[in-house]
């Protein structure tokens, strides 16, 4: 009896993991590209994958955007609040199956996507 008992526990712990959503992870993305993307699986409580976008009042024109598992009750939200004095808006759209927030990330060194940053800014100012 008590290997049927062990057994059923290894085989809950089995049903458990293949339950865990899996989704991308992006914690930084500029000008549409991911800098650093990977796939995570989230934790059990975790119900959403999401994609989010930060915009700074400052810049007006960068857009910072973010990938991963989120709670279902950030979802569809829009936050605003500060860093260091400057004013940020966040929004937040989700989704409930594996890797539904994107595709998959483009991976860039540090600097080609610093390079890639001042050239766009730049070419903003060119424009003017």
């Amino acid at each position: 009896m008590n290997n049927i008992w062990k057994a059923a526990v290894v085989l809950s712990a089995f049903i458990a993991a293949a339950q865990c959503l899996t989704c991308r992870r992006c914690p930084v993305g500029i000008f549409g590209t991911c800098l650093f993307g990977s796939d995570i699986q989230c934790n059990n409580s975790t119900e959403s994958c999401f994609r989010g976008e930060a915009q700074f009042n400052a810049t007006g024109s960068l857009t910072l955007h973010i990938r991963g598992c989120l709670d279902s009750d950030l979802c569809e939200k829009t936050l605003t609040g500060n860093i260091l004095s400057a004013g940020y808006t966040s929004s937040f759209q989700c989704c409930t199956t594996s890797l539904c927030n994107g595709a998959t990330s483009v991976q860039l060194s540090l600097t080609a996507a610093l390079s890639a940053a001042i050239l766009a800014s730049l070419w903003g100012l060119w424009e003017l």
